[in-house]
C-alpha cells in the first residue's frame, strides 16, 4: 500500500534507539499496524537538540507558562537550546503537510498532558502540563489530530484518533486543492452522518456557515469551517449517537426494505445500543441495504466507510 498520509511520531515509538538509556519504546500498534497506512515523520527533540544517546534524564522546572528543561544530575540547563530548536523544527514540520501526530506519553519534551513541572524551591511539589515540544506543536497546529501511544491502547480513543486523521486528510485536500463553495457543499453533505455521530450542535453550526457561504470571504469561510469540523470530531461518538444516526439512515430505506429486513436491522441496532454487539454489525447491515437498493445519497456518506476496514476499529463492544 502506498502511504500518502503523513503523520508525525516520536522516534522511539517506531523502534529507533533514541531513549536516554540507548533503548527504544517501540509500540506494536503504531509501527506494525498504523505503519501500513501512514508515512511517519519521526522526531526526537532531546536527541535532535544535541543531548546524545545515552544521556542524562531531564525534567521541567519552574512555571507552567515558561518551564525550564534541566538535566536531573548535572543540572545542565537546556531551555534556551530547546526553545531555539523548537522554532526551527516546527517550521520544518509545517512543510511536511502532517495530518496527525503520535507523541510519547509522559516525556518532558513530547508528553501531551500530565508532564510534571517541579517547583524550583521545593522539588517534591509539581504541577502538570504538556512537554515543551508537544506544547509548541499543539499551539502552532491546533487542528492537527494528536494522541499519545498510551491512550491508543483504549479502543475508543484509538478509533476517534484514526477517524480524525483520515477526516483531516480529506479536509486538507478540500481546502488546499480546488476549493469552491460548491465543493464545500458536497463535502459537507458527504460528512453529514459522521458529524451527527460526534456533535449535532457542530453540524448545525456548520450548516449555517455553509448556507451563508456567499456572504463570507473565502479565506474566512475556510478557517471557520475547518475549525468547526475538526472540533466536532473531538467529541466522542457513543452508542446512542450512532444508533440515532443509523435510524436516520433507515429512514432513506423505509420504502424499499421488507418487513423482515426492517426487523432484523432494528433488533441488531437495539443489541448494539445495549452494547451487546460492536458497531460494525449494524453498520454492515445498513451498508449492505444501501448498496442493494442503490440509495445514492447514502452511498456517498463517509460515515459508512470513515477509515480502512482492515483496522477493525468498529469491532469492539
Amino acid at each position: 500500500m502506498k502511504n500518502t498520509i503523513k503523520i508525525g511520531v516520536s522516534s522511539c515509538l517506531i523502534g529507533e534507539k533514541v531513549r536516554w538509556n540507548g533503548d527504544h519504546k517501540q509500540d506494536r500498534f503504531v509501527r506494525e499496524i498504523l505503519g501500513n497506512y501512514f508515512e511517519y515523520v519521526p522526531v526526537c527533540p532531546e536527541m535532535e537538540v544535541g543531548m546524545g544517546v545515552p544521556r542524562e534524564t531531564v525534567a521541567l522546572y519552574g512555571t507552567l507558562e515558561a518551564p525550564k528543561m534541566i538535566s536531573k544530575k548535572s543540572k545542565t540547563d537546556w531551555t534556551d537550546r530547546m526553545n531555539r530548536y523548537l522554532k526551527d523544527r516546527i517550521n520544518q514540520l509545517a512543510r511536511d503537510d502532517l495530518c496527525g501526530y503520535i507523541f510519547k506519553s509522559k516525556s518532558p519534551s513530547c508528553g501531551i498532558a500530565r508532564v510534571p513541572v517541579f517547583s524550583e524551591t521545593d522539588r517534591s511539589k509539581a504541577r502538570h502540563r504538556a512537554g515543551m515540544f508537544a506544547n509548541a506543536f499543539i499551539k502552532t497546529f491546533p487542528l492537527i489530530p494528536i494522541e499519545d501511544e498510551g491512550r491508543l491502547n483504549d479502543a475508543k480513543f484509538r478509533e476517534n484518533f484514526i477517524v480524525r486523521v483520515f477526516s483531516f486528510n480529506r479536509l486538507k485536500k478540500l481546502m488546499d486543492k480546488g476549493f469552491s463553495r460548491g465543493a464545500l457543499v458536497d463535502f459537507h453533505t458527504r460528512h453529514k452522518f459522521l458529524m451527527l455521530a460526534h456533535s449535532r450542535k457542530h453540524y448545525t453550526d456548520m450548516g449555517k456557515l455553509v448556507a451563508n457561504a456567499k456572504s463570507l470571504k473565502q479565506e474566512d469561510l475556510k478557517i471557520q469551517y475547518s475549525r468547526l469540523f475538526m472540533e466536532a470530531l473531538t467529541y466522542k461518538s457513543t452508542p446512542k449517537k450512532n444508533t440515532d444516526v443509523l435510524l436516520h439512515m433507515m429512514g432513506f430505506l423505509k420504502k424499499v426494505l421488507t418487513k423482515g429486513e426492517k426487523e432484523d436491522i432494528l433488533t441488531t441496532l437495539e443489541d448494539y445500543r445495549k452494547e451487546l454487539l460492536p458497531l460494525i454489525v449494524p453498520v454492515t447491515l445498513i451498508r449492505h441495504q444501501v448498496k442493494k437498493y442503490n440509495i445514492e445519497y447514502l452511498l456517498d456518506q463517509v460515515y459508512l466507510n470513515p477509515h480502512p476496514k482492515e483496522l477493525m476499529l468498529r469491532n469492539h463492544v
